[in-house]
């Protein structure tokens, strides 16, 4: 690989789309791939390339990172003789930026032993990836994590290499499984203010400042003291990571699953089967 890597980017959502544009505007030449134009237009005048479909992005790419939403996406953008890995050169590296089951990356590096694989969920939202400033959980061989710094720190701080493949979502998946049981936490905690007639904002104010902080009860505190608010957006996906977390310590069940079923109860979002991830 070049001191220059060719870099390809897909995932040009809320999240993604600020970590392509830290890499477009670092110089590293950059091509991008989306299934929809209007995801390319804050990309016109810039030095970015645009493929025509996934197989020339692959082509154009030395190190190609994935920001979609599931595990199907990952496979329908790089599998199969029209997706992205089908044309990308050997010794190429993927960099799976999605919050995925495990076993999707380490799948991939058995199925394409020419290229690596390297998993790097993150945390932060788009207002931090534009800062350059995401958490990005790193798993991967080190020389090949080594190898996608450069890009990577272009909207990674901090940037934490955590293991082997594979590590970089089990990590995220138990960070996401340890909030989805604080909000649980939270809104109860909330709900029995209420009942002993406590000031909500004043309790709010408590638990930001006091030995209870988390941030999950400011999230619940700025929401309406409740998981109503989240339920629609936050819910689907809490309940797709935490249902990974179960399989991944079944047959026993840590207490961690049992309390975010518990808060996915309160946003009627119960975790679907494995078999039902998408």
């Amino acid at each position: 690989m070049t001191t220059e890597p060719r870099v390809g980017f897909v995932g040009l959502g809320s999240q993604g789309g600020p970590m392509a544009r830290r890499i477009v505007d670092a110089g590293f030449p950059t091509t991008l791939w989306a299934r929809r134009a209007e995801s390319l237009a804050p990309y016109a005048g810039t030095g970015a390339q645009i493929a025509t479909n996934r197989a020339d992005l692959g082509a154009a790419s030395d190190v190609l990172c994935v920001c979609v939403v599931a595990d199907a996406d990952v496979d329908e953008v790089l599998r199969g003789p029209d997706g992205a890995l089908a044309t990308m050169a050997p010794d190429g590296v993927v960099v799976v930026h999605s919050t995925v089951h495990p076993e999707t990356c380490r799948r991939l590096q058995v199925d394409y032993p020419s290229l690596h694989v390297v998993d790097a969920p993150v945390s932060g939202g788009g207002d931090r990836a534009a800062e350059g400033e995401l958490l990005v959980m790193v798993g991967g061989a080190p020389e090949i994590v080594d190898r996608c710094r450069p890009i990577l720190e272009t909207y990674a701080n901090p940037l934490v290499h955590v293991g082997t493949l594979g590590t970089g979502q089990e990590a995220k998946l138990l960070n996401n499984a340890l909030f989805t049981a604080q909000l649980g936490l939270a809104a109860e905690v909330f709900s029995l203010a209420t009942e002993r007639g406590l000031d909500r904002a004043g309790l709010g104010t408590v638990l930001r400042d006091g030995s209870g902080r988390s941030y999950a009860a400011d999230i619940v505190a700025g929401t309406g003291f409740g998981l109503d608010a989240l339920a629609p957006v936050a819910g689907p996906l809490l309940a797709k990571d935490v249902a990974i977390v179960a399989e991944l310590f079944s047959p026993t069940t840590p207490r961690l699953v049992h309390e975010a079923d518990a808060a996915l109860a309160l946003m009627d979002c119960a975790r679907a089967d494995s078999e039902n991830r998408g």
